[in-house]
């Protein structure tokens, strides 16, 4: 009997058009697409536009010229495109799926209303964990009845999954083997906003399952949020992607990048740099390159590995920066 090969790799580079991409944008956007395109897989571009009054559709637009002007294509996806479902990959219109997902997992664990506003959160004495967050106390997990139809009629409530004392342990491909506490270091989290819109640790997951995407690389940021979508897979009984979260640019003087702040987005860096000048440099400061000399993403798919790439975060030269 013959085996059948494995399904080739299915990665996704999962921007959100909130503003122009800058070169932290850039750096996941390259490593993401070398990881498939090394392994001869398929390459989804999803939007994540869930909050469309942040994300104008010109946002996405723009987004997907400087991804082509970089060099990096895609398979399924985009802002015209599906997924080999054919539906949509545009976030803001994949509503439908996301209510499916939360019928099948209010039967898998227990949901309920919250309450608490973000401000209250902070004033409150809520626990915080090493890196600033709160973790939720659960102040709205046991509300009567009462208690919830007293509160509705004031406002409208989130709502959040209550978590297990469970640990979830995976290995990065970035950053080895991790594990996080569901109770302790995750807390009750929330799946739908108090204004209807579904949070991104559901969207994420049904997005992920749906479109059938089997590796996810995205910024070491977002690694506090991968125990609870893999425990969230868990629940839809079936395998989550393996994960890679790569490490973070950061300005000289240590600030993150920020769109907000429109540090070195690409409408000031196609100014001053080509893409094969950009590409190479990025190949070099996270650690794939020695020299940075311009190079196309083409290029580097042979030298691609996940052993090559830098685990700890990245300060931009004082030299990059004074450049543009």
């Amino acid at each position: 009997m013959s085996v059948s090969p494995h399904p080739p790799v299915r990665g996704r580079f999962a921007p959100t058009p909130s503003g122009r991409m800058h070169l932290g944008n850039v750096l996941c956007a390259l490593l993401a697409w070398l990881s498939v395109r090394a392994q001869q897989g398929v390459m989804l571009l999803r939007i994540e536009d869930l909050d469309s009054a942040r994300c104008p559709s010109s946002a996405a637009d723009m987004l997907e010229a400087d991804l082509r002007w970089l060099g990096l294509d895609w398979d399924e996806g985009g802002c015209t495109g599906t997924d080999q479902n054919g539906e949509t990959c545009l976030q803001s219109r994949r509503t439908k799926h996301y209510e499916r997902i939360l019928h099948i997992l209010e039967e898998k664990a227990h949901l309920y209303p919250c309450f608490c506003s973000r401000s209250e959160l902070h004033a409150a004495q809520a626990p915080h964990l090493s890196d600033g967050r709160i973790l939720y106390p659960g102040t709205c997990r046991a509300l009567t009845a009462e208690q919830i139809a007293e509160k509705r009629a004031r406002h409208a409530p989130a709502l959040r999954i209550a978590v297990p004392d469970e640990t979830i342990r995976f290995t990065d491909l970035c950053r080895g083997p991790h594990a996080e506490n569901l109770l302790l270091e995750c807390g009750d989290f929330i799946l739908r906003r108090s204004d209807g819109v579904f949070a991104y640790q559901l969207a994420v997951v049904a997005d992920d399952w749906e479109m059938g995407v089997s590796e996810v690389v995205r910024g070491s940021d977002l690694l506090f949020s991968t125990a609870r979508q893999i425990w969230l897979f868990q629940l839809l009984e079936t395998a989550p992607p393996v994960y890679a979260h790569i490490p973070l640019l950061l300005a000289p003087d240590g600030r993150r990048l920020s769109k907000r702040d429109a540090d070195l987005d690409l409408s000031r860096l196609r100014l001053h740099f080509s893409s094969q000048e950009l590409v190479g440099m990025l190949a070099q400061l996270c650690g794939l390159t020695e020299s940075g000399r311009p190079v196309s993403p083409q290029e580097l798919i042979p030298l691609f590995s996940w052993d090559k790439v830098k685990k700890e975060d990245i300060r931009l030269p004082s030299a990059f920066y004074q450049k543009v």
